[in-house]
């Protein structure tokens, strides 16, 4: 499993003519279900993604794919974890792990 931080870079003010094309990649990201959450940093830092059922390798191509990471209007950095403990309505994700 990975969380994948997309932290704003100095070109944060491209983010608005972005936006459809970047909703359209996460939806992308849904639909073929690795995506299991997106959201938001506080502070309007940038946003995270949840992924999973996709190699290290695999989801930094489709994260590449994305028109904020193309244009640089963010910075990625992916972290890769072993889920093994959740509450009982998360389980399971760490059954699939």
């Amino acid at each position: 499993m990975f969380c994948v931080f997309l932290k704003f870079s100095t070109r944060k003010d491209q983010a608005p003519r972005l936006m459809a094309e970047h909703k359209r990649w996460i939806d992308e990201g849904f639909e073929e279900g690795v995506f299991l959450m997106t959201g938001s940093l506080s502070g309007n830092q940038g946003g995270l993604v949840i992924a999973h059922g996709t190699t290290r390798e695999v989801l930094e191509e489709r994260v590449a794919r994305d028109p904020f990471v193309k244009e640089d209007v963010v910075r990625v950095e992916i972290a890769e974890f072993a889920p093994n403990r959740a509450d009982g309505r998360l389980q399971f994700l760490v059954d699939r792990a």
